[in-house]
């Protein structure tokens, strides 16, 4: 298993809007090879907190998926948000391997 985390941080009251992006987003990544779940999460502590947590099989899945044309279509679209406070949002991703279950 691999594990992808994207941290972003954004203003406490962008939070709600951040989430309903997610919560409409296009599914598109749920058809790659490999891909097992994902997760939008939000800190308990700092609501302005939200991490997109990817599960895949294996790295290799998870480097076809970022190199594939749908990878960065998503992602132009994201530059082209209407917010830009939120478009502008560089994440800071950490990528774990599973070494113990």
């Amino acid at each position: 298993m691999y594990i992808v985390d994207s941290i972003v941080t954004v203003p406490e009251h962008k939070a709600d809007e951040l989430i309903e992006v997610y919560r409409n987003r296009s599914r598109s990544v749920d058809k790659a090879d490999g891909f097992h779940s994902f997760q939008l999460l939000q800190n308990d502590k700092k609501p302005g907190e939200l991490t997109v947590h990817m599960e895949w099989l294996t790295k290799d899945d998870y480097l076809k998926w970022v190199r594939s044309e749908d990878f960065k279509r998503i992602h132009e679209l994201e530059k082209k948000y209407p917010d830009q406070e939120l478009a502008n949002i560089v994440p800071k991703v950490n990528k774990y391997k599973v070494v113990a279950e």
